[in-house]
């Protein structure tokens, strides 16, 4: 089920990506860099780990990860978080919790389209990938 999300996925659209850092506390200068920024997501699957990379002019984070396990992150924004991703529905789940306060980012794959759903409160922000050759 992970392999339906593999691949190399390029940004072609975000909404309320601004409101978003901003809910997670991104100070001001770093917000104006993350919204200019048109990351790349490149996703491989090795037994059971998962790769996900995401690659930008700005920041490049890795993290390798069990469905189903806990891990350590260090987010983009520098967050320290426990994270825990697992797939339901067809979707892949991502839960990162820090400071009581807790955030998700579903991922779905539709064709050769990505739908990354960003949560954190009321605030939600949505950004489309487009697979790359």
């Amino acid at each position: 089920m992970a392999e339906t999300f593999a691949g190399t996925w390029n940004l072609k659209e975000s909404k309320n990506f601004d409101d978003y850092m901003k809910a997670l506390g991104v100070g001001f200068a770093t917000r104006q860099v993350g919204s200019m920024t048109k990351p790349t997501t490149i996703i491989s699957v090795e037994g059971d780990v998962i790769t996900l990379k995401t690659v930008s002019t700005f920041k490049t984070t890795e993290i390798n990860f069990k469905l189903g396990e806990e891990f350590d992150e260090t987010t983009a924004d520098d967050r320290k978080v426990k994270s825990v991703v697992t797939i339901e529905g067809g979707k892949l789940i991502h839960v990162q919790k820090w400071d009581g306060k807790e955030t998700t980012l579903v991922r779905e794959v539709n064709g050769n389209s990505l739908t990354l759903t960003l949560t954190l409160g009321d605030v939600v922000c949505t950004r489309s990938y487009v697979k790359g050759e």
